[in-house]
């Protein structure tokens, strides 16, 4: 029997290579074509498929027979299409990856001691630092409030999707926004599929606010990266990164007060 990773691997090459014609870029397949293509390898599927094409969006590449099909400058993706649908695209090539030169902002940390101690999991623990923090207050520089974990919805032609974490806001001009904030830890990865899901929920069921989809992954020497996005003519982009780390508040000095006020006024 094939370790699991290999196991979905194969299921999904499989499927691929199966729908394939040179030159598409969409390649549609369906939650069932799981189960027969499984049955067909002769390899066992967990009791929750969705497990098979969750591994392959964040936690490992595509195999590499689907990945060389795709254009210069393109890569596959998985996307939703439905109800226990989905399909093969080919979207810009880039990963949201913490860019390792950014500087990074010290923090007072002001998660209490209990939450720290008996946090669950490293994408638990995230939103947790996220909101005890106000992590998200300040790297949007808007008022915001968590509404709701784990919102999960239905949306037309993409069918059940679901964000880690709702938050809502209020500017000082009294413009209301909707943040949607995916979390990864671990080595879980981020994918632009989940950030086109939060702009599709966003539009479903918070059309009049505006929406600024987050993402926020752990790097290296616990600390956080924070990504916003934004919905161009050709597809989901980066728009700011920003790097913070949580510190006993002893540890944020005088020194760096005063260079974050130099950054401030301009002066570096």
């Amino acid at each position: 029997m094939p370790v699991k990773g290999n196991s979905y691997q194969q299921i999904i090459e499989k499927i691929f290579v199966s729908r394939y014609k040179k030159g598409e870029r969409l390649v549609p397949f369906a939650r069932d074509d799981l189960v027969s293509t499984a049955a067909k390898l002769g390899v066992k599927l967990p009791k929750n498929l969705g497990d098979v094409i969750y591994s392959l969006r964040y936690r490992s590449a595509l195999p590499e027979p689907i990945r060389k099909t795709a254009d210069a400058g393109m890569a596959w993706i998985i996307r939703p299409a439905g109800m226990a649908k989905y399909a093969f695209a080919q979207v810009k090539d880039y990963k949201i990856i913490g860019n390792p030169n950014l500087a990074s902002t010290k923090i007072p940390d002001a998660t209490p001691g209990l939450v720290a101690k008996y946090r669950l999991g490293d994408e638990q623990a995230l939103l947790a630092r996220l909101r005890y923090n106000r992590l998200i207050d300040i790297f949007t520089g808007v008022t915001c409030y968590s509404l709701q974990n784990h919102l999960r919805t239905t949306v037309p032609e993409m069918g059940q999707v679901e964000t880690d974490e709702i938050y809502v806001g209020i500017d000082k001009r009294g413009v209301h926004y909707v943040f949607p904030v995916q979390a990864k830890g671990g080595s879980d990865m981020l994918g632009v599929v989940q950030i086109e899901q939060d702009f599709a929920l966003c539009a479903k069921v918070f059309g009049k606010l505006v929406c600024r989809p987050i993402a926020a992954q752990f790097m290296e020497d616990d600390i956080i990266a924070l990504f916003e996005f934004a919905q161009m003519d050709d597809g989901v982009k980066i728009c700011a990164e920003s790097h913070y780390k949580l510190l006993p508040p002893h540890e944020v000095t005088d020194g760096d007060l005063e260079t974050y006020r130099r950054m401030a006024s301009g002066d570096i």
